[in-house]
């Protein structure tokens, strides 16, 4: 695992962290001692979308209420 002086990282932080491969970790060093870790995460792709993210991904193919007859008993 590639240590860097944390002076040298905050220099080229973007650029350290797009050479880092998924799992890969950079130690970060402050007087030869290890103080930090960053590791690259998995892309976000595979995750659940959040809230609002599925607009416009169903289709409603009837406007009625008739579908709610079965239901009638339970709704006041």
């Amino acid at each position: 695992m590639p240590t860097i002086p944390i002076e040298e990282a905050q220099v080229k932080l973007p650029e350290l962290i797009d050479r880092l491969a998924i799992g890969e970790e950079v130690e970060l060093t402050r007087g030869g001692c290890v103080v930090a870790r960053i590791v690259r995460e998995r892309s976000q792709k595979g995750r659940r979308p959040g809230p609002g993210l599925g607009k416009g991904m169903l289709t409603v193919f009837a406007d009625d209420n008739e579908h709610l007859n079965a239901f009638a008993e339970y709704m006041p």
